[in-house]
């Protein structure tokens, strides 16, 4: 069966896979293509990163200051690697606008919360849940390590933290166990959700179904997603420069980057909508003035 894609180029749909969606094999270059896609989303439609994204580090930054206090500083770290955990659902409107744009419609803030209309939403919140748990669960482990390195004696500044984490050895222990947990929980956060939230967006799948197809897609290409997961990680690292300020336009950034990289890994459904092609607009000869401005233009000598 034929299916028009975008270009009204005919290709032979695949064969129907029981197991899931099929899967491509990918390359490190093809993420260079889904960063520049998912930047120009962004600069299409750059409100968005402040109405969706800003709110998560400024929420992160208060919540941390009245839930621990004077503990905030050796918590920021976790706090920022957290948003690893978080991020894929917190993009959902991200997606939803990069689903739009691709199908040449308009984008728009409001267009956004159209996500809340799919039927997969109550699977993406179920999804979204266990998110929220695992970062719940790596800032309470991030404290405990802490306090296992450090005891429960505050720090009066960040020189004052600074200094202990890398001039005593507890501090370099601290550093160790901190990142090589911090590596689990991110690892599991990516193997779950890496094209998970696009695909119950795009197809309305389940929630398990999306997880086995994202584990799927982690296991076919090892090598370019563990280098996206180092990607986000360094992007997110960058981003809490200034003061978690720049999260405002990483999120955005790698929210847009992931449903291009679910059109990568993932092969489009032979019974969905084909792309229809951008919209031509007729040029019209710079001479070529409505007759009823130049009406001596229509008469006729005698």
């Amino acid at each position: 069966m034929a299916t028009l894609y975008q270009g009204n180029v005919p290709t032979m749909a695949p064969p129907a896979d029981a197991a899931g969606p099929t899967i491509r094999t990918i390359q490190l270059s093809d993420l260079h293509d889904v960063l520049k896609r998912g930047w120009e989303d962004f600069k299409a439609v750059p409100s968005h990163a402040i109405v969706l994204c800003v709110i998560y580090p400024v929420l992160g930054l208060v919540l941390a200051r009245v839930a621990m206090g004077y503990s905030v500083i050796p918590l920021l770290f976790p706090l920022a690697a957290g948003f690893a955990l978080i991020g894929p659902f917190a993009a959902l409107g991200l997606y939803e606008l990069s689903s739009r744009r691709e199908r040449y419609e308009e984008a728009s803030a409001w267009d956004a919360m159209e996500v809340l209309r799919s039927p997969s939403f109550g699977a993406m919140l179920g999804l979204g849940t266990l998110l929220l748990a695992l970062f719940v669960t790596w800032v309470a482990t991030a404290q405990a390590i802490y306090v296992a390195a450090f005891g429960y004696e505050g720090v009066s500044g960040i020189s004052d933290f600074v200094t202990r984490v890398l001039t005593t050895s507890q501090g370099w222990w601290l550093i160790v166990i901190g990142c090589g947990t911090g590596f689990l929980f991110a690892l599991a956060a990516l193997c779950i959700s890496a094209v998970s939230f696009p695909l119950m967006l795009d197809r309305h799948a389940g929630a398990f179904e999306a997880m086995v197809t994202s584990l799927r897609v982690v296991a076919k290409n090892p090598v370019p997603m563990a280098a996206w997961g180092l990607i986000v990680a360094v992007l997110l690292a960058l981003g809490t420069i200034p003061a978690f300020l720049g999260l405002a336009v990483v999120i955005p950034l790698l929210g847009h980057a992931t449903w291009h990289l679910y059109r990568k890994v993932i092969v489009s459904d032979p019974g969905a909508r084909p792309v229809p092609p951008p919209p031509h607009r007729q040029r019209k000869p710079a001479a070529d003035f409505p007759a009823n401005l130049f009406p001596w233009r229509n008469r006729t000598d005698a």
